[in-house]
């Protein structure tokens, strides 16, 4: 029975990297957290019981965090999914951004290095070092020329694996992953925004309520959307490349993982709502300047209510308009392939939020009733 530490253990992947283990291996993880005032729990609340599963505390912030983790836990493995990953907000929190992202991951393998020089080690990368893009679809060949503070410091983690990985010969993996999503996304990021609203919207509807429209920036945008359930296998792949590898090289190398279909804002948009069962269409509502702007676009149901409007303040100080990945090379030497579409992910997302927001309501509705009874009673 092996060891892994899991950092991020609260976030998407981190969550889904531990399901993905505790469903398919007999190890031991190790749920690596910071400590928090308010900690949210629920990603993790199906296997939070599991005998093989622990919750620890470690910062990446911290060395001697970091380095009693490893010490006491003695891990084999070391996954980390920790970051602070909203792109957006790196733009206004760039040194706290790079220490977590770049000089944490340093940290992780000073404390392997000193401590437990068997342990394999992976640092999640980001399709979005890549940048102002040279040419599509982009592989490990691809220049580095991010266009935010979150994809350089993600670059910056990438180097460092890469001469830990040479001057040590640490077994090191930065395997960069291009956007990929799923019903456990943090409510902050783009997808679970527009997924959560479409839930709102639906509910407030059936109930004949009044809703406020989502508000988006760019939408014309283009990823590389991908299932984060898939991923988590190909980062597992990546740290057990010796056993998938057809041919024995012993060589530990880098990998990308992305489905090598993009898709746009607009587009996840008209999933989201065709998922709900509601009918859209595009149309402009401008009251100044040009009426045919982006900024006066708007979604609209059948009876004219807006659904969905821009908000110029959601734009980007510098943004990547296309991001199309290249995993032909993990899908040729380990044999990873994705199994969940695009359509199959925005539904589970849909259909996850419509239970949330459907079971917010009936909440709402029972403690206003309580209220009222309350009220009648004095």
């Amino acid at each position: 029975m092996a060891k892994v530490i899991v950092t991020g253990i609260l976030g998407q992947d981190g969550a889904n990297m531990a399901q993905y283990l505790l469903d398919n291996t007999n190890h031991e993880v190790f749920g690596a957290m910071r400590r928090s005032a308010a900690p949210n729990y629920i990603n993790v609340e199906e296997f939070r019981d599991h005998d093989r599963f622990h919750l620890v505390f470690l910062d990446l912030v911290d060395a001697n965090s970091i380095e009693k983790v490893v010490t006491d836990i003695q891990p084999d493995y070391f996954v980390n999914f920790a970051a602070n990953s909203f792109v957006g907000i790196s733009w206004t929190m760039p040194e706290q951004v790079f220490d977590v992202n770049a000089l944490g991951v340093l940290r992780c393998l000073e404390a392997i290095k000193k401590i437990r020089p068997s342990c394999r080690f992976y640092s999640a990368g980001s399709s979005e070092e890549f940048g102002d893009v040279d040419y599509s679809p982009q592989d490990l060949n691809h220049p580095i020329k991010p266009r935010s503070p979150y994809g350089a410091s993600k670059s910056a983690a990438r180097g460092i694996v890469k001469v830990y990985r040479e001057s040590y010969d640490l077994y090191a993996v930065h395997g960069i992953l291009f956007n990929h999503e799923g019903p456990k996304r943090g409510e902050e990021f783009v997808t679970r925004k527009i997924t959560k609203g479409v839930a709102r919207i639906k509910v407030a509807l059936e109930g004949n309520q009044k809703f406020d429209p989502i508000e988006l920036g760019n939408l014309d945008s283009q990823r590389d959307w991908s299932d984060s359930r898939d991923f988590v296998k190909g980062v597992w792949m990546m740290v057990n490349q010796d056993e998938y590898r057809k041919e024995k090289t012993g060589e530990v190398k880098d990998y990308l993982l992305s489905s090598g279909k993009t898709y746009s804002v607009r587009e996840f948009i008209k999933m989201a709502f065709e998922a709900a069962g509601i009918k859209i269409k595009w149309s402009f509502r401008g009251t100044t300047g040009n009426s045919a702007s982006p900024e006066n676009e708007v979604v609209e149901d059948d009876h004219g209510s807006v659904l969905v409007r821009i908000n110029p303040k959601f734009y980007r100080p510098a943004d990547v308009d296309l991001l199309l990945g290249d995993s032909s090379l993990i899908r040729e030497e380990l044999g990873w392939k994705p199994e969940i579409d695009l359509w199959e992910m925005v539904k589970d997302m849909v259909n996850k939020d419509i239970g949330i927001e459907s079971h917010n309501e009936r909440m709402f509705q029972f403690r206003a009733e309580e209220d009222e009874n309350f009220r009648i009673i004095r």
